[in-house]
């Protein structure tokens, strides 16, 4: 290698390491296409909506309990008016309170899920649909679409 290639190589091994730990914003996030085909499957047998619905929905107050899969990090920068933050990798774990659980358990209860791309609303919409509830919909949209649109974000 040139001494003159030396800075290039250099920055292509830190951005290299440093590309895991960078925030998502702005940078395009691609995976094997192996969890394409995942999401592609849940989305195949899940319901879901736009963001132009999604939107309308919750002007009328019509989506339920509307939770919002990212990390609490994602959340906390800004939010869905009325959404709580439950992470995906939780979800199974902690929507029973929001649904009854244990006294009055509701698996109808409509529960609408959203995400930063709408891979982690799909995948949590799936594993819901497998626990047997009935009346769960993804929301297939970006956030970054939401905001560039205009509509309103909650930041804690």
């Amino acid at each position: 290698m040139s001494r003159r290639n030396t800075p290039l190589a250099v920055c292509a091994v830190v951005l290299a390491l440093l590309g895991p730990l960078l925030p998502q914003r702005g940078w395009t996030q691609s995976y094997p296409q192996s969890v394409t085909d995942l999401i592609a499957k849940a989305k195949a047998q899940i319901r879901t909506i736009d963001m132009a619905t999604f939107k309308s929905a919750l002007d009328k107050g019509n989506l339920g309990l509307i939770i919002d899969v990212r990390e609490p990090g994602e959340y906390a920068d800004g939010h869905v008016p009325g959404a709580i933050n439950i992470p995906r990798g939780l979800i199974e774990f902690r929507v029973w309170s929001y649904v009854g659980f244990p006294g009055r358990l509701d698996m109808r209860a409509k529960i609408t899920l959203y995400c930063r791309s709408g891979g982690r609303s799909a995948l949590a919409a799936k594993s819901l649909q497998d626990l047997k509830f009935s009346n769960v919909t993804a929301v297939d949209m970006n956030v970054e679409d939401w905001i560039k649109a205009g509509y309103p974000l909650v930041r804690e």
